[in-house]
Order: structure tokens, then C-alpha cells, then sequence
């Protein structure tokens, strides 16, 4: 699983155009038809970008991350956002660095949320069973787990369609992967070039690896019943239509 060093502090700039309200209107929408919760637990939340829209609108939020680095910007994002953005109600969030195979919270909560894709950097089957029991466990009876994460064709179509090439004036990368078939695992090789705060031309360099695995939808869905969940559901790409291997993104709701 990625710990997100360096990357973390140029993620946001990177990941502006990442759709994060369609994946809060995703939530809101499946907690309208399930139970409205109090008390949510994001596994990987990462530089906050769901979290704090989430508390501002009145959630008992615990963000959890591996990552000391992406917590530290989350603070950051919270502690120094404009009027029109900060908290409504004191005591409403929380940051907690954990792995989410073996998260733990002094009580339930109503609902678990995972998106961006965060459990494919699960890349062992025992990962994702652990982390699917922990859940079960720190969920309220009648609670909702919900989570993406990309299906296996999407993987094949990062290596068919890779590098990646941003270039920026402020930060620029170059993108390439390596795909294992055998596991649906890819290796994610990210050059980034960050501008030199101080102005000028001068660029620090630096690099990290990144490992994703993709699972059989139906094998997710299997190992989900055997954790105990009950009513799962698996919709495509934001939208409440059933998922097919033309999706992107698998969206899955389950119950405890």
C-alpha cells in the first residue's frame, strides 16, 4: 500500500479535476435511500477533499489514512480555510493514521465510505478480507459501507493507453505503468517535477511507486456476505445503474 510521501503535498494540485462532489452526491444519495447517518468513517481519506465538505454539512466525520503525510495537509486544508469554509460545529472531525485492514474506533459508526479508488492499493486478498471484517465489525447494526474501486478492464486500459504526460508550469509528471495480468496489478512509476517555490525555472525532481490491484466484482461481492453484510448492490461509474465490465468504476453499497 502507497504511504504517500512527497506526493502528498502536491496531490491536491495534481487531482484538482477529480470529481469529489459527484462522489459526496453518491454517498448522500445512497444514505437518502439507507438511513441518513451522525457518524462516518472515511478509509483513506487523504488531503481531506471529502471529508471537510462532509463535516460542513453537519457529519460526525473520522477521516483515516496511512499516510502522516496526507493527514498533515488535511490539517492544513482545515485549519486554513476561508470563512465561507470552515467547520460548523467544533469536535465534528477527527484525524486517526491507521491501516484500514485493521482500523479501530472507541465506537461504531453509521456508515464507512472508501472512494477514490483507495482499496485497490489493497493488493493481497487477505488485505481486502481483513479490511471488509473490520468494517463489519465498526459498523452500528444496520450501518452502510460504501466504496469504489476500478474494475479490472481499467487497469488493461491504463497500460494499453499509458504514459501519462502532465506539464504544467507549477508541476508536471510523467506517468507509467507495469501490469502483471496473472494478478490484475499495476505498478504506477510517477516522475514528478515540482517548481521551485522560491520562483525561477529551477524544478525538484522526485519519484515514487504507487501498487494497485483490481478484484473480480464477484468475488468482492462474495467476500463481503462471508464478513456478514447483507443487500450489496454494485452500480457503475456515479450512476445508480447496475455495473457491467463496460464500467470504469465500481460503486458498491452494502448493509450491516
Amino acid at each position: 500500500m502507497s504511504s504517500y510521501r512527497k506526493f502528498a503535498y502536491v496531490y491536491d494540485e495534481l487531482m484538482e479535476d477529480m470529481p469529489y462532489p459527484d462522489w459526496i452526491r453518491f454517498a448522500r444519495t445512497a444514505w437518502e435511500k439507507h438511513g441518513m447517518p451522525l457518524t462516518v468513517a472515511e478509509l483513506g481519506c487523504g488531503t481531506g477533499s471529502i471529508t471537510i465538505p462532509l463535516v460542513n454539512s453537519g457529519f460526525e466525520v473520522t477521516g483515516i489514512d496511512l499516510s502522516s503525510d496526507m493527514l498533515s495537509v488535511a490539517r492544513g486544508k482545515m485549519e486554513g480555510t476561508p470563512q465561507g469554509y470552515r467547520l460548523q460545529r467544533e469536535g465534528s472531525i477527527r484525524w486517526v493514521q491507521q491501516d484500514m485492514t485493521a482500523w479501530e474506533l472507541p465506537e461504531p459508526v453509521d456508515s464507512v465510505i472508501s472512494f477514490c479508488d483507495c482499496i485497490n492499493y489493497l493488493v493481497e486478498e487477505s488485505d481486502v478480507i481483513s479490511m471488509f471484517a473490520r468494517t463489519y465489525e465498526g459498523l452500528k447494526p444496520g450501518g452502510t459501507f460504501l466504496f469504489d474501486v476500478h474494475h479490472p478492464n481499467t487497469m488493461k486500459r491504463y497500460n494499453d493507453e499509458q504514459p501519462f504526460v502532465l506539464d504544467e508550469r507549477s508541476v508536471s509528471y510523467i506517468w507509467t505503468c507495469d501490469l502483471d495480468e496473472s494478478r490484475c496489478e499495476i505498478e504506477h512509476h510517477l516522475r514528478i517535477f515540482v517548481r521551485d517555490e522560491h520562483g525561477g525555472d529551477q524544478y525538484r525532481r522526485f519519484e515514487e511507486i504507487h501498487n494497485q490491484r483490481a478484484y473480480d466484482p464477484e468475488w468482492m461481492k462474495v467476500e463481503l456476505v462471508k464478513a456478514g453484510f447483507r443487500d450489496i448492490k454494485v452500480y457503475a461509474d456515479f450512476e445508480w445503474v447496475e455495473a457491467d465490465d463496460d464500467a470504469q468504476r465500481l460503486f458498491y453499497v452494502a448493509i450491516k
